[in-house]
C-alpha cells in the first residue's frame, strides 16, 4: 500500500456512497527528455481535436453527465485536419466565446463514492461499489520511495494541449488550443510536478516527446512505446502519470474552467481517470491502479482541499496496463489559464511527495 505521511487509510466503514438529494434539498534525480531530432520541434499551433462528448452537462462534463465511452480498440476521435494554423497569442478585446469559471464540489448519486480523507470516485462501470471501496481501502500495491532512484515517470500522450494565456471570461475561437511550445503546453505542467518530486528526493523521469504532433491519431500507440522504453531503462519506476488537460464545453459553446482557491491562489481543478477492463482490454491489474488512484485522490485533498473533481473510473485503457501505478490526470480545461495549470502541477507534485516513504 502507498504510504502517506499521515496515518493509513481508514476502514471500509468510513467510505460513503452518497444518495441523491431530495427535491427539498435541491431547492532528486530528474531526467527531462525533449523530442529527438527526428521529430518536429518548431513551436507552432495545431488544430484542436473535435469534442469526444456526445451530450454535455452544464454541471461537469466527463465527471458528471452522459459520456461516450471510447472503444478499447481506438480511444481517439478522428481529427479532421492536422495542418498547422497560425499562432494567435493575444487575447482579443471582444472574445468570440464565453468562458465560465466555476468550482466543482461534492456530487451525489449512487455512482459517487466519497473517500474517508476527501475526494470522490465516480464509478460508471459494472464493478460493484463494494469492490471499488475494497480497492480504495487496500490502496496501491507498492510504497513510493524517496530514495533518489527513478520512481516516477511523467509523460504526455497529448503533449501539445495548452491553455488560455491568462485568466479571461472570453476566448478567441480562432486561437488553437494546441501548441508545440514546451513552455506553454503540458510539458510545462509536467515540469512543475517533477520539480516538487525532486525537492522531496523522489527520482523522476519527465518525457516531453510530442506524441500528438504532427499526427494526433495514433498518439496512444506512440506513447505506449515511450513508456515501455522508459520502464526498460529505469526498472525502478513505480508510477507513470500521463498528464493532460480536459476540454469542457457546453452545447452552446461556453467553455468551462474548473477552478479552486488554494491558499489564496487560483488553481485549475484536477481529475484523475482510472481505466477498467470490460474483458476486452487485457488489463488484469486494473483494480490495483484504482487503489493507487484512491490514494492519490486523498493525498491531493489532504494537501490541497477542494482541488479535485471525482476520479473517473470507466472502461478505458490509456496504456494503464503497463504498471499498477499508471493513471491519466486531467489538469484543468481549455478555459483555464496556463498559470492556473502550472500551480496545479506544483500541488500534484507536493501531494505525491507527501505519499512517499524514506525507508
Amino acid at each position: 500500500m502507498l504510504t502517506f505521511a499521515a496515518a493509513g487509510i481508514a476502514s471500509a466503514a468510513a467510505f460513503a456512497v452518497l444518495p441523491l438529494p431530495s427535491a427539498e434539498e435541491c431547492a532528486v534525480t530528474a531526467v527531462r527528455l525533449v523530442a529527438g531530432a527526428d521529430r518536429e520541434t518548431t513551436a507552432v499551433t495545431v488544430t484542436e481535436k473535435p469534442s469526444e462528448t456526445a451530450e454535455i452537462s452544464d454541471f461537469m462534463p466527463i465527471s458528471y453527465g452522459k459520456i461516450t465511452r471510447p472503444s478499447s480498440a481506438n480511444e481517439e476521435a478522428e481529427v479532421h485536419s492536422e495542418e498547422p494554423v497560425p499562432a494567435s497569442p493575444d487575447i482579443p478585446e471582444n472574445g468570440s466565446g464565453k468562458i465560465e469559471r466555476k468550482h466543482y464540489g461534492e456530487f451525489f448519486g449512487d455512482e459517487y463514492i466519497s473517500l474517508p480523507k476527501g475526494g470522490q470516485i465516480r464509478n460508471i462501470t459494472e464493478v460493484s461499489n463494494d469492490e471499488v471501496i475494497s480497492a480504495a481501502e487496500n490502496g496501491a500495491d507498492f510504497t513510493l520511495k524517496a530514495d533518489g532512484k527513478i520512481r516516477v515517470m511523467i509523460m504526455h500522450t497529448h503533449t501539445t494541449e495548452c491553455y488560455e494565456p491568462e485568466p479571461s471570461d472570453s476566448y478567441d475561437s480562432e486561437r488553437s488550443c494546441r501548441t508545440t511550445e514546451l513552455s506553454a503546453n503540458m510539458a510545462a505542467v509536467g515540469d512543475r510536478i517533477a520539480a516538487e518530486l525532486e525537492k522531496a528526493g523522489i527520482g523522476v523521469y519527465h518525457d516531453v516527446t510530442l506524441h500528438d504532433y504532427p499526427s494526433y491519431n495514433g498518439s496512444y500507440e506512440r506513447s505506449a512505446e515511450t513508456v515501455k522504453a522508459a520502464l526498460t531503462e529505469y526498472p525502478d519506476i513505480q508510477i507513470v502519470l500521463d498528464v493532460h488537460r480536459d476540454a469542457m464545453e457546453t452545447a452552446d459553446g461556453v467553455r468551462l474552467a474548473p477552478v479552486a482557491d488554494i491558499d489564496g491562489k487560483t488553481a485549475a481543478q484536477v481529475m484523475i481517470i482510472c481505466g477498467a477492463d470490460d474483458g476486452t482490454m487485457d488489463m488484469p491489474n486494473f483494480m490495483k491502479n484504482l487503489g493507487f488512484a484512491a490514494d492519490l485522490q486523498q493525498a491531493l485533498e489532504e494537501t490541497a482541499p477542494t482541488l479535485t473533481r471525482p476520479v473517473l473510473f470507466d472502461y478505458r485503457r490509456y496504456n494503464q496496463d503497463l504498471t499498477t501505478g499508471s493513471l491519466l490526470i486531467e489538469v484543468g480545461s481549455h478555459g483555464n489559464s496556463l498559470d492556473e495549470a502550472l500551480y496545479s502541477g506544483e500541488l500534484i507534485g507536493k501531494a505525491l511527495a507527501a505519499m512517499a516513504s524514506e525507508e
